[in-house]
């Protein structure tokens, strides 16, 4: 059993026991989130689409830990100007595991 949800602007193929990365959560860590904007959700042979979300459908995580991506560099610049940018971006995540897809 799979659901497809959409959490932080993006869309996650999701089976229960996962774990992953999703955009920041104002939750504290060792709480339990429930995403409820699922697309699909999808039962051996049998696939339900929403439209443009499955009515009733509900995915249960609980959140891990809290923590920031790789530094990205961030340059920008203009030749023969004297134009240079340089900074730093560590977008911040969320890290989850999926506990039960609900249908």
């Amino acid at each position: 059993m799979y659901a497809i949800m959409e959490t932080g602007g993006k869309q996650y193929k999701v089976h229960e026991g996962d774990v992953l990365f999703i955009e920041r959560l104002n939750v504290e860590e060792g709480a339990e989130v429930t995403f409820d904007k699922i697309l699909a959700v999808a039962d051996g042979d049998s696939v339900n689409f929403g439209t443009p979300l499955v009515s009733g459908a509900s995915v249960t995580a609980k959140v891990l830990s809290h923590g920031k991506d790789k530094k990205i560099i961030v340059f920008k610049y203009k030749p023969k100007k004297g134009y240079r940018r340089k900074q730093g971006h560590r977008q911040p995540h969320t890290k989850v595991r999926i506990e039960k897809i609900n249908a």
